[in-house]
C-alpha cells in the first residue's frame, strides 16, 4: 500500500506531465515554435508514422521548422487537445513516464479557403530532469482527415490500438 506521501508525489508527477501536453498545446497554437526548446529535450527523436512512409525529426527546433513549414499556407490553424493521459513508471523508473495525447487540428488554406480536419494521436515518453518534466520521445499517428476533393466525408487511418485497416490516403 503506497504511503501518503507517495501517493501525493505520483498525483504531482501526474499533474505536472499533464500541464506539459498542455503546455505543448499552446505553444503550438501560438506558434512560437522556438519554446518548443523549453518542453523538449535537446535530443528528442519524433517519428511520423505519415500514411505510406515514417519519418524521424531528431530535435525541438527541427521539429519547430517542420511543424512551420506545413502549416505555412494556412490561413487558420488550431491545435485542439481532445484528451490527455499519463501514467508515472514507478518505483523501479521514477523519473520515466508515459502518456498519450489525443487531438484534432482545424486548418484552412490561404489559397483556396478549403478547411480541412486532421484527427491523431501522439504517444509520448516523458523524463524527470532536475526536477522538471520533458518530453523525451514522440510518436505521431493520423487517425482521419477531412477529404479535399473525392467526396468522401473522411479518410480513416490504422488506429494503433485497434489495427483496423485504413482507407487509401487522400492523393
Amino acid at each position: 500500500m503506497p504511503t501518503d506521501d507517495h501517493a501525493t508525489a505520483h498525483h504531482d508527477d501526474l499533474g505536472a506531465v499533464l500541464r506539459l501536453q498542455h503546455a505543448y498545446a499552446d505553444v503550438v497554437n501560438r506558434q512560437a515554435f522556438a519554446e518548443l526548446t523549453e518542453l523538449f529535450v535537446s535530443d528528442i527523436t519524433l517519428v511520423m508514422e505519415l500514411p505510406g512512409h515514417t519519418r524521424e525529426i531528431t530535435g525541438p527546433v527541427a521539429f519547430g521548422e517542420y511543424v512551420a513549414k506545413r502549416i505555412d499556407h494556412l490561413e487558420f490553424f488550431q491545435f485542439v487537445m481532445t484528451n490527455g493521459v499519463a501514467e508515472v513508471a514507478g518505483s523501479d523508473a521514477p523519473d520515466r513516464a508515459t502518456g498519450r495525447m489525443w487531438f484534432h487540428e482545424l486548418h484552412q488554406d490561404r489559397a483556396q479557403h478549403r478547411m480541412l480536419w486532421l484527427y491523431g494521436l501522439y504517444r509520448d515518453e516523458y523524463v524527470r530532469i532536475d526536477g522538471r518534466w520533458w518530453f523525451a520521445h514522440r510518436r505521431f499517428a493520423p487517425l482521419a482527415m477531412t477529404s479535399r476533393d473525392d467526396g468522401r466525408d473522411l479518410h480513416v487511418f490504422p488506429n494503433p490500438f485497434l489495427g483496423r485497416p485504413s482507407q487509401p490516403p487522400p492523393a
